[in-house]
């Protein structure tokens, strides 16, 4: 066996990428799919379209060495978390668009629920907030909006899962209904202390608990692939959360040790062990990925928009031609000319929790140029970063010596220096940045014997490169205050 193969499916795209036994990258494929937006604040995907245009990035990758299945030890499956697929159990086939952890169209019910005293009980359970982020209103809104469909769950003939279900249902034909804990811990609905679906949080969201899939450990054999997917026999073995996975693939297995992942959104997780905490200033606690086969935990705080910022800049500003066109742009001018970014598309996510804050982009001038508006969009990024960074200082009381980064947006080295100048610690990026799919690829090579074990990964890594702050405290301080005031007029404003 020559590989271990990482199934990343993402947001906007889906990705196949074959690791060696260096941990190397030997080959790779991506396709981006199609983003649905049919009103204001909604956003979904096609579940057909996620399972085909990830099967054929597999297939492509593994094509690209000249690799057969039974050249691949193991398959590890990352995806994106919260969102959310209902389907027949019968024909395989949704029951309705995914609805994507973006999506806002629970907001209402969210706080509804608030205002009825349920945080403090899904906090204590869930280490979440009540957000439409997560699972568990989205699964009711679904339940509630397509015809029949309650009747049906009733009745034991819909099935309910994030990303990483749908996929090893395909996978298997069927034969595997699970979700690994890292993804049931997204949902509202998994008892974290406890480590299974809670039957009140079951009741509180109105989800029947015929949909809900087996949870499994993140490093566990589950299945293997049937014949017909061209993948046939392989066995697959590890199963994570997009972040959580960055975090194991970072090697972040001790407790204080932190990651910032740069993708559609951001999100920075610190190990904090295996004793839950729940945190003071609107973290997020989750469980983290382990190949122990036990719960451990992480403080997270989630940005809803990260690279989407650049992907805006492409579609909708058109002012680039690709995302990579970006630092290029940026780099065009000195500073972002005054120009400062809120890109509060769908709301505010940690540590600010409002879901109905607008993205808002002030300071223009008749000097403004594209390049200042480029640039201010890449500070964004570092400035959320920033924040949640702050919040997680305040939990731990420990400053963080540095900062591991990975994700698509962090090989923009000028993101990358000003990531470092504005937090005012190095920021450390390793020499693979695919860090997420890395993580899978841990996980199932470690659960099937590719690697020996933890501390052979460790001998492997090698070749960060390390950002050095260059600003000054002064400078840091004022910059992080102008961020601030543009944030607290986003929070206020109403169309």
């Amino acid at each position: 066996m020559s590989y271990v193969l990482a199934l990343d499916q993402g947001t906007t795209s889906s990705r196949a990428i074959l690791f060696d036994e260096a941990g190397a990258i030997a080959a790779g494929s991506q396709h981006e799919f199609q983003q649905h937006y049919p009103q204001a604040g909604w956003v979904e995907h096609d579940p057909m379209e996620i399972l085909t245009s990830q099967m054929s990035c597999a297939v492509e990758a593994l094509g690209k060495v000249g690799a057969r299945p039974r050249d691949v030890a193991a398959i590890g499956i990352t995806n994106q978390r919260e969102t959310t697929i209902v389907w027949e159990r019968a024909t395989g086939k949704p029951i309705h668009p995914a609805i994507v952890w973006q999506d806002r169209r629970t907001a209402a019910q969210c706080e509804a629920l608030e205002a009825q005293g349920a945080g403090e009980t899904v906090s204590a359970k869930t280490g979440l907030v009540l957000d439409p982020y997560f699972s568990a209103t989205k699964v009711a809104w679904i339940l509630d909006h397509v015809p029949g469909a309650r009747a049906q769950a009733e009745r034991g003939e819909l099935a309910f899962g994030t990303v990483d279900s749908w996929l090893v249902w395909h996978l298997t034909s069927g034969q595997r209904h699970v979700m690994d804990v890292t993804n049931a811990s997204r949902t509202l609905l998994f008892n974290i202390v406890k480590g299974a679906w809670d039957a009140e949080l079951l009741k509180l969201f109105d989800v029947p608990p015929s949909l809900l899939p087996e949870v499994v450990w993140s490093s566990q054999r589950v299945g293997e692939v049937t014949t017909t997917l061209g993948l046939g026999g392989i066995p697959i073995a590890g199963i994570a959360g997009d972040q959580q996975a960055a975090l194991f693939g970072q090697l972040c297995w001790g407790k204080g040790e932190a990651k910032n992942t740069y993708g559609t959104g951001c999100f920075l997780l610190q190990n904090v062990g295996t004793e839950f905490v729940r945190s003071r200033h609107r973290l997020i606690t989750t469980v983290a990925a382990s190949a122990g086969q036990r719960l451990e935990y992480a403080l997270e705080g989630s940005i809803f928009i990260g690279g989407a910022v650049v992907q805006w800049l492409r579609d909708n500003l058109r002012i680039i031609g690709a995302s990579a066109e970006v630092e290029a742009l940026a780099a065009g001018v000195p500073n972002a000319g005054g120009v400062v970014f809120v890109p509060a598309f769908v709301g505010l996510g940690a540590p600010h929790w409002d879901a109905h804050a607008a993205g808002m982009l002030i300071g223009l001038r008749r000097d403004t140029q594209p390049g200042h508006i480029a640039r201010a969009a890449l500070e964004a990024i570092a400035y959320q970063v920033a924040d949640v960074l702050e919040a997680v200082h305040s939990e731990t009381g420990t400053p963080l010596e540095a900062l591991r980064v990975d994700g698509g947006a962090a090989v923009n080295d000028l993101l990358m220096q000003f990531q470092a100048d504005v937090l005012g610690v190095p920021v450390v990026r390793p020499r693979v940045t695919e860090t997420t799919a890395l993580g899978a690829a841990y996980l199932a090579g470690l659960a099937v014997g590719f690697w020996a074990g933890p501390e052979d990964l460790r001998a492997k890594r090698q070749g960060d490169v390390r950002f050095e702050p260059r600003m000054s405290t002064e400078e840091r301080k004022t910059r992080r205050a102008e961020w601030q005031r543009a944030v607290e007029r986003a929070k206020g404003w109403t169309a």
